[in-house]
Parts: C-alpha cells; structure tokens; sequence
C-alpha cells in the first residue's frame, strides 16, 4: 500500500510575511521553544504519520511473533515511503540481526528498534557546524532551479535575524531572469541588504563584492544566492568552483557552508543531480524543501545513506517562517509517534 510521507497542510487565510523580530522570539521561554518546534514538526508530517502508522500497524497487528514474514510485510512499506533499496535493506539486516541474536519480542518492541534504527541512520552522518571565530559566516546556496533555492535564502536570512543575528545577502544569480529582483523581495521581507549586480553580470564579482562589504561591516552571516546549476552544464559547475575560490580568499575558510536545496517532492530522483552538485561543490549539508507536500518524504533518509550528508533544514510550507532547523529526534519521533 502506498502512502504519504509528507501531507500538504491546509493553509488558513493570512496576513502577508513577515519576518519574525529577534525580540519575539527571545520572549519565548525554552520548553515553549522546543514545545513549539515539536508541534510544528509533527502538523508538517500529519498526513505521513497517518499513513505511515496505519501501514506499520497493519505489520505490527499481525505481529504475534518476529519472523521472516514479518520483514517481508515490512520491505514495501518502507519502500513505499521512498527510503530506497539501500536504506531498507539495512533496517532490515539490522533488525534481522537483532532477532537471530536476542529475538524481538512482538509488534511494539518492533516499532521502537525501527524508531532507533532509522535515527541512528539519520545520526550517523550529522556534524555539528563549525562556525568561524571572525564574522563574516560565508553560506553558500546550490542547486538546479525550481528547487526553491532564492526563497530558502531568503527564509534563512529571516530565521537568522529572528535568532539576532546580523544578515547580509549577495544575489549572484545573475543568469535566471527575475532572480535578482525576487531575492531583493525577501531582503525586503526579512529586512536585511543586499549587494547585487545587472543581469548577465559576473557572479564572481557580485561575490567579491559582498564578502568585502560583510567584512567591512562586521556582518555575522553572509548567504549567497547562485545561479541554478544543470548538471550537464559543466561551465557551471566551473563558474561555481571560480566563486568558491572568490570567498576562500577574501573570507579564510569560506565558503563554511555549502548547502544544496532540494525538492523532497522529486524524491529518488533528485539523489543523482544531488551526487553530482556535492563532487563539484563540496555540500556540507541539505535543505530538504516542499516537505509539506511530498508523497516522497523517506528521502531524507535516503539523502543520509547514499549521499552520506546531513539535512540540516526542512522547509515545512510556503510563509517565511516555514523552515527549521532539521532534528533527527523530532523527525523519527513526529513520524512513527
């Protein structure tokens, strides 16, 4: 039985975005804090955690003692939700393993190793972010168009401001017609600047540009907005390696992040252009955007396993502050609650 792993929202009647302030969110007590994240997380997978536990249910219900039949109902389901072959045949050689070694004692027990199977996949390639020690914080954006790459740059620059962070945002999109002119929407939105240069021009140089002003402002955060890369462009690619060059000299270490944007709705599609963008640009991390309404939501563990590369945020709907800070914990726990 197929199922949904990431269910569209119903999307009440609402004001236009705005960018939540730094005194808002400070005014939020911790546990509210992660109460709040939690609740957020969990309406963004409802229709998943529907589906995916009526489908683990039907496993578990026929469940009275662990066997190879109950592997064999579980390989579908986990296939369905797009995991991939290869992420679902390690949860099931691990827990096939678990049984042979000290048996699994029914249905329950069973969902609970599933729960720690597939956050330990998740686990097993995070990192913490190494953050410089001297502003600016070079990110870089990736990844081909109509992933939703400028609008999670401009989502990013409101989450970072709403944490009291100091933004600044470089448009070196300079090859898709508009691209320049919609980032300057969300630097509206999110009220940061933002350097930029006409249509056509040199990526590389609106690059340089915006490191040296960060530099010379003390910004904390500089997010760059580039051109969607076809992976069959190979001039590209190169243009892409050129700008990485630009930020290492003017910025040590920069870029510190290279983060690629992709479409949860793509599903296993989308893992070969992620392969590709990861060798020519060095991706340190994922933006798993549109998970509000994909029927491919297993990527995100798929994305762990083939790609050996961690989702760091997840965009969960269309408003500015639809995007979070991706935690394996809340992901496994909304999910197969």
């Amino acid at each position: 039985m197929a199922f949904s792993l990431f269910g569209k929202r119903d999307q009440p009647q609402q004001q236009p975005d705005q960018p939540t302030t730094p005194e808002a969110a400070s005014t939020l007590e911790p546990a509210e804090q992660k109460r709040g994240f939690f609740d957020r997380m969990k309406q963004a997978v409802t229709r998943t955690r529907e589906s995916f536990t009526e489908s683990i249910g039907s496993v578990i219900a026929l469940t009275r003692e662990v066997d190879e039949s109950t592997f064999t109902g579980l390989e579908p389901v986990l296939l369905a939700a797009d995991l991939g072959a290869p992420t679902t045949a390690i949860v099931l050689e691990n827990l096939r393993q678990r049984a042979l070694r000290t048996g699994i004692g029914g249905g329950d027990e069973l969902k609970q190793l599933l729960k720690s199977e597939l956050k330990q996949i998740l686990d097993g390639v995070a990192h913490p972010v190494r953050h410089p020690s001297t502003p600016p914080e070079v990110i870089m954006m990736v990844g081909v168009n109509g992933t939703g790459k400028t609008t999670t740059t401009g989502k990013l620059a409101a989450l970072f401001r709403a944490q009291g962070r100091t933004v600044l945002l470089c448009a070196a999109d300079t090859f898709r017609a508009a691209a320049i002119e919609q980032l300057e929407v969300w630097a509206q939105r999110s009220d940061v600047p933002l350097i930029k240069t006409k249509q056509g021009g040199d990526p590389s140089a609106a690059l340089y540009d915006a490191c040296s002003a960060a530099k010379a402002r003390g910004t904390e955060v500089l997010i760059v907005d580039t051109a969607g890369r076809l992976h069959t462009k190979t001039d590209l690619m190169k243009e892409l390696d050129k700008m990485r060059r630009t930020a290492e000299k003017l910025v040590p270490g920069a870029p510190h992040q290279t983060l690629l944007v992709m479409d949860a709705t793509t599903g296993q599609n989308g893992l070969q252009q992620a392969r590709l963008f990861t060798e020519a640009a060095r991706v340190t991390g994922i933006v798993l955007t549109k998970l509000d309404g994909t029927a491919k939501g297993g990527i995100v563990l798929a994305i762990a396993t083939e790609l050996k590369l961690p989702v760091v945020y997840a965009g969960v709907g269309e408003k500015m502050e639809d995007i979070l800070p991706f935690d394996s914990a809340t992901f496994i726990d909304t999910l197969l609650d």
